[in-house]
């Protein structure tokens, strides 16, 4: 049961509280307290709770509620008496989250330019770390390959088998489709000049050098770096990664280091895989229109070079590491909160995509110069 006094000397007022203050006790002084006619005069209020026995947030927020009302009835000085340690760590800890929620309701609203400066100084940062993150990784990366006994190469298999063997699928659907559909299309125009069988020659150089590399790149980058992002943010949220340094382990030589170097040396097999396939379902469309599967062979043989071959492979080497490395770093850069896993997982395959983009276009320039 809860029960309370009031007294009153000179101006300070006086209010003591015992038994229980939860919300049926709480309820029942919410609307009797606040009426006293006897606080108008006073300049001074104290809380007598030492003989309060139990106090809930319900009952902490009650007491949150009559500091306030004594403040807007112009009481100055508001002093807790005789409460318990574990009360009061309650009552602090209910006045900092409604403090903190204050703060967010009055939050200023930013001007377009405030925005986009804040927008821009956000990215220099993110750009900062991504930076020092790679740095650490290409130092993690020499000294493994000066100490290739501690690299851990039973993880890295692991990661190149789900990295590789099981991404042949998606690879083969996506890549025997692209050399259908663009000998189909190829073929409609050459059917003109009555050069149908040329469309070989275009299947197989586009496949090579650029069409083969880029979606193997494509695909590993929405599959394999999602999962590097997802597993290491897990790790990371999870405070793995905390823990693997306290007990002395390099975090980056342990987790990142394993699934770039499987990525690294996977990704040009699959290159040559979806190459393959691309050039069967160009073979599909050529031998429908009546031409032997040995001229088509015969015309990739002819006309596409081992130098073509060479640098299509030399992109893939690249692509490899920037698909492992960025969904390492993204994953590495997990903050807290419930949807910061999806985030990280998000922008793993955003950058992935773009630096690949970026690389072969750059890898294009640099073949136009050599010649090749």
């Amino acid at each position: 049961m809860t029960t309370f006094s009031i007294s009153q000397q000179k101006k300070t007022f006086i209010l003591s509280i015992s038994g229980r203050l939860d919300a049926k006790g709480a309820s029942v002084l919410w609307h009797q307290i606040p009426k006293n006619r006897s606080l108008k005069s006073a300049t001074m209020a104290v809380l007598d709770l030492e003989n309060i026995d139990y106090m809930d947030t319900a009952g902490a927020a009650f007491l949150c509620h009559l500091e306030t009302h004594f403040a807007d009835q112009g009481v100055a000085n508001i002093r807790l008496k005789n409460i318990k340690p574990d009360h009061l760590q309650l009552l602090e800890t209910l006045k900092k989250i409604k403090e903190k929620a204050a703060l967010n309701i009055h939050v200023p609203q930013l001007s377009y330019i405030e925005r986009k400066g804040k927008q821009f100084e956000q990215s220099l940062a993110d750009t900062k770390e991504f930076i020092t993150c790679t740095g650490q990784i290409t130092w993690a990366m020499l000294q493994s390959f000066r100490h290739p006994g501690k690299i851990r190469w039973a993880d890295t298999f692991a990661v190149a088998e789900r990295s590789g063997v099981d991404a042949l699928p998606i690879v083969a659907l996506i890549s025997f489709i692209v050399g259908l559909v663009m000998a189909f299309q190829a073929a409609i125009p050459m059917r003109m000049f009555g050069a149908e069988l040329y469309v070989a020659n275009l299947i197989g150089i586009s496949m090579v050098r650029e069409l083969g590399p880029l979606m193997t790149a494509i695909v590993l980058a929405g599959r394999s770096s999602s999962a590097f992002a997802a597993e290491i943010g897990t790790m990371r949220i999870n405070e793995e990664i905390d823990a693997l340094s306290v007990m002395g382990l390099d975090p980056v030589r342990f987790l990142i280091v394993p699934k770039i170097i499987a990525t690294t040396f996977i990704t040009p097999l699959l290159t040559i895989f979806s190459n393959l396939m691309g050039m069967l379902g160009g073979a599909l469309v050529i031998t429908s229109m009546g031409y032997p599967i040995v001229s088509y062979y015969n015309q990739i043989a002819s006309f596409v070079e081992w130098n073509d071959f060479a640098g299509g492979l030399v992109k893939c080497f690249v692509f490899g590491m920037l698909i492992a490395a960025t969904g390492c770093i993204r994953g590495y850069q997990t903050s807290s909160g419930p949807s910061a896993v999806g985030e990280s997982t998000t922008r793993a395959v955003v950058t992935g995509i773009v630096l690949i983009a970026v690389f072969d276009g750059i890898f294009s320039i640099i073949y136009y110069c050599l010649g090749i």
